[in-house]
């Protein structure tokens, strides 16, 4: 796939796998060390041993008061972790903040993850896949096929929306008024495009039940990456 040209205040749907399709996330501390990053790395000064946490009772994002302000490399729109890969909607903010704040991201989950688990070598493959979002049917079905992944996974005794609400590792359950990460992304865009958060929620029900005939696929087919 042709690299490309990350344009300012343009929206880029990310995606990358584990290596050799190996799982990424091994238990609850890693799916929440990656959103730590998500957050810490989105930030143009270097990264630092930052006053930051997750707190793994409440399963949410807090940042302490004397924490300076951010200069943000992206806005975070949409974001899914499942086993082995993850979905980022992003908006770029700054010259070259994509390719940034994946390298970022990409290096410092790296580095957790082989002292972790006592590996070497590259954890995911390849460099990030992009493509640029800018049609309108894009905006409207590329977040609800990113916050619909988890369903790939087995979700016996559940109803697909009442699995979504109880799966974590994503930004759904903060677009339907449940906080999880609030401060991880920027919601506003996407949640005027739905109609706000009891719109974004219908829509999620409605994508869910017609898409079972793939209509919806093929109108993004463009943007999908996995």
């Amino acid at each position: 796939m042709k690299k490309p040209m990350f344009a300012e205040e343009q929206i880029y749907h990310i995606y990358n796998r584990g290596v050799e399709k190996r799982d990424i996330f091994l238990d609850d501390a890693d799916y929440l060390r990656f959103i730590h990053n998500l957050f810490e790395f989105n930030d143009n000064a270097p990264v630092l041993n930052a006053g930051y946490y997750f707190n793994p009772e409440t399963i949410s994002s807090e940042v302490q008061k004397e924490r300076k302000q951010r200069k943000l490399l992206v806005e975070i729109l949409v974001f899914t972790l499942m086993p082995n890969h993850f979905h980022l909607l992003l908006r770029q903010q700054r010259a070259n903040g994509i390719v940034r704040f994946m390298q970022k991201l990409g290096t410092g989950y790296t580095m957790y993850f082989n002292k972790k688990y006592d590996r070497v070598g590259g954890l995911f493959q390849g460099r990030f896949k992009a493509v640029l979002v800018g049609k309108e049917a894009h905006f409207i079905h590329l977040p609800c096929y990113i916050h619909t992944n988890p369903l790939n996974l087995n979700y016996r005794g559940s109803t697909s929306i009442k699995f979504l609400e109880s799966y974590k590792w994503s930004s759904f359950l903060d677009y339907i008024g449940k906080k999880n990460f609030p401060s991880v992304t920027n919601r506003t865009f996407i949640l005027n495009v739905f109609g706000g958060e009891e719109g974004c929620r219908k829509y999620i029900e409605d994508w869910v039940m017609e898409n079972k005939n793939k209509k919806h696929l093929e109108l993004i087919n463009d943007v999908l990456l996995d």
